[in-house]
């Protein structure tokens, strides 16, 4: 089986390079330049027409969106335990993942692209604004969920990358997030993980080399 995850740098496609190390699979990382637009370009609108990353190519196979990828990853790689063994927790899983996809993520876009969302002239505070209190009303569901946690289960799942992924957008937007300590503990730790520090590492190299051109 041959695999190859298309990634920008600082988007969620965070996510599956880290559930693909933390399962260990052999995959290859096709990287796109967003600030060259490389999404928009005919060789990859003809293979993802939505545009966006991530994208899991499975040998002639492609998936998108990342809740599919993260289960896809899980069943497939089973013995990484990246879902809950029991059903309705795998079920919860899925949901909390669906939640960051649907809750978080959209909040998090409008906030750093206002004028994709509203281009009325002066629109782009109020966008922000708005989209800063609907994150943090988010996180301020995610907190005690946290509470005396070091995962969202009783060990590292699929979904931790993904919060993180959420947490760390937060965080590069300047949002007040100290009142969410559970949250940044959670961040923290994931930080520490092996398979986080890889992606960290590769994220700063490829951010370098789109730097020097």
């Amino acid at each position: 089986m041959k695999l190859a995850l298309y990634y920008a740098p600082t988007t969620c496609a965070m996510v599956p390079f880290i559930n693909l190390t933390e399962a260990g699979a052999t995959f290859e990382t096709r990287v796109l330049n967003f600030r060259a637009a490389d999404h928009m370009k005919p060789d990859y609108l003809a293979i993802n027409p939505k545009h966006k990353v991530p994208m899991l190519m499975i040998d002639s196979e492609r998936l998108t969106e990342n809740v599919a990828i993260q289960v896809w990853i899980a069943r497939t790689f089973p013995a990484a335990k990246l879902l809950p063994a029991d059903p309705m927790q795998e079920i919860k899983a899925i949901s909390l993942m669906g939640w960051f996809g649907s809750g978080i993520h959209p909040h998090l876009a409008r906030f750093n692209s206002p004028k994709k969302f509203c281009d009325a002239p002066g629109s782009e505070e109020a966008t922000q604004r708005l989209a800063s209190a609907m994150v943090l009303e988010q996180l301020g569901i995610a907190e005690p969920m946290l509470a005396g946690r070091e995962y969202f289960f009783d060990h590292f799942t699929a979904v931790d990358p993904y919060f993180f992924w959420c947490f760390r957008r937060a965080t590069q937007f300047k949002l007040p997030l100290a009142q969410f300590p559970n949250c940044q503990a959670h961040f923290d730790r994931l930080a520490g993980r092996p398979s986080v520090k890889k992606l960290l590492a590769f994220e700063a190299e490829t951010l370098a080399r789109h730097a020097a051109g």
